[in-house]
């Protein structure tokens, strides 16, 4: 029995878990903290309550915004076997099947019923509900759920979920990657455990997390990131241990020309060098004699008349009050120094790592997916890669890609290129007749995928000439003169 409690604890939400908040099609990434209010859908919740319970535990929402578990009586009472009919071709849509009004729900409102027994009321008192086929009944329940119910569900992060999240609140933050692209993209590039993985993206993280996700705390990632700080607030929401995050690693992308070249240099410098320290460490000493000499004045004239040594006391004490205040600012300035020298000596640690990783040349995959150009990003790192392996860049437009795919086949190196368009399209299934739904994603983006070779630069450099085969004799047949 103990065993099987440690293997349920890790399907149940606890206190400082990342986790996703789920009503209807809407997804929030939050975290589990006591007595902290979380805002979804214009409505504050506590999830104080949800900690000890399953993930994908339906909670209904009370007064107060404090979470309540759903009996699943409830729950099956919505999707329980109703009578239904064959078409809807008879049903017509004036206004009047419904006898409640507004004024009557309100009602049932103030009487304190819940969602569901509110939907129940409506079903009863709709003269068309049973005419209706059993998908459109559903739809029906549906549209009502998302209006009267006040429900949330608990779901455990994932890179299917998150990705379905960016894409459903802020397309934009992840260049409109779609989660069937995403899953194209891991497998194009053979993402497992125990691989050298490079990642270069600008999709808040998602792309990153999804690789980590994949790999399982096991091998390496270097992210390659443009401007001062790699960007990955998505990679905070996956929840992920601490392990994993020992196996990832960070190099600026505007150092990688200097990395190919070996003229990178990643050793440690003298902190002294600098030249904001050594000003503040003179003025701090400088206004330190000045306070001392300052605060020796009054001792010297203490043998004078007293009306003086009265006003020379309070002459000094205002000295010494700016001096104080003085060598407060010069101390926080200084600290602020040392700070950023502490954080700039980690960079470099970082970034020396990251260069000792790709200084081999033998990274087992790439995946690119940014707001960029795509074709000197992938033409510069796909030198880091070792021979047959795979690469994978996704971008929104197939232009960029298509420039991509002209130019790997001018320089070489590369085999089995595709430049592909992704599709998905969620279809209705009922007896005799099948269709797409009438509200989804047009387009998924563009995928150019790719394997990587070696090459023969002495075969490359010769001649044109030797290259080409030797033209053949032509045959002469004998003939009797």
């Amino acid at each position: 029995m103990a065993d099987n409690g440690d293997d349920d604890s890790q399907y149940r939400i606890k206190e400082g878990d990342y986790v996703v908040l789920k009503r209807g099609d809407i997804f929030k990434a939050a975290q589990i903290q006591l007595k902290k209010k979380v805002i979804f859908e214009k409505q504050w919740i506590y999830l104080d309550n949800a900690v000890g319970h399953f993930y994908r535990t339906t909670f209904e929402i009370g007064s107060g915004g404090t979470l309540h578990p759903k009996k699943s009586k409830e729950l099956e009472s919505s999707t329980a076997a109703k009578e239904a009919g064959t078409d809807n071709r008879n049903i017509v849509d004036d206004g009047k099947s419904q006898k409640l009004t507004r004024d009557d729900i309100e009602m049932l409102k103030e009487q304190g019923l819940k969602g569901q027994e509110i939907i129940q009321q409506l079903i009863d008192n709709s003269s068309t509900f049973k005419d209706k086929t059993e998908y459109a009944q559903d739809k029906y329940i549906k549209k009502k759920k998302k209006k009267y119910e006040n429900t949330v569900m608990i779901l455990k992060p994932s890179c299917r979920i998150l990705a379905m999240m960016y894409h459903g609140r802020e397309p934009g933050k992840i260049c409109h990657l779609r989660h069937d692209t995403l899953a194209q993209m891991l497998t194009l590039a053979n993402v497992h455990a125990g691989s050298k993985v490079l990642v270069f993206e600008t999709c808040s993280g998602l792309v990153l997390g999804a690789v980590m996700e994949r790999m399982g705390g096991f091998g390496s990632v270097i992210q390659m990131y443009p401007g001062g700080e790699p960007l990955r607030p998505g990679v905070e929401s996956f929840g992920f241990p601490s392990h994993f995050h020992d196996m990832l690693h960070e190099f600026p992308i505007c150092h990688v020309n200097a990395l190919l070249a070996g003229t990178l240099d990643t050793k440690a410098k003298d902190p002294n060098t600098g030249t904001a320290s050594p000003p503040l460490i003179n003025l701090e000493q400088s206004i330190l004699t000045t306070g001392d000499s300052q605060q020796n004045k009054p001792e010297v004239k203490q043998q004078g008349r007293s009306a003086e040594e009265q006003s020379m006391e309070a002459s000094s004490d205002a000295n010494r009050s700016d001096d104080q205040a003085k060598e407060d600012r010069e101390k926080r300035k200084e600290a602020k120094s040392q700070e950023r020298k502490v954080k700039l000596e980690e960079k470099r640690k970082k970034m020396a790592a990251a260069a000792a990783l790709l200084e081999g040349r033998n990274a087992d995959g790439l995946v690119i997916a940014s707001r960029f150009h795509p074709c000197p990003v992938l033409l510069g790192l796909l030198k880091f890669l070792a021979p047959s392996r795979p690469f994978v860049v996704y971008s929104q437009h197939k232009e960029p890609l298509i420039e991509c795919y002209t130019k790997l086949k001018e320089v070489g190196g590369t085999v089995s290129l595709r430049l592909t368009d992704t599709w998905l399209r969620h279809y209705q299934v009922m007896p005799n007749r099948t269709h797409p739904l009438l509200l989804m994603s047009g387009g998924g983006g563009y995928v150019l995928s790719g394997i990587t070779v070696s090459v023969d630069h002495s075969k490359a450099a010769g001649s044109p000439q030797a290259e080409e085969p030797a033209p053949k004799k032509l045959k002469l047949t004998n003939t009797e003169g």
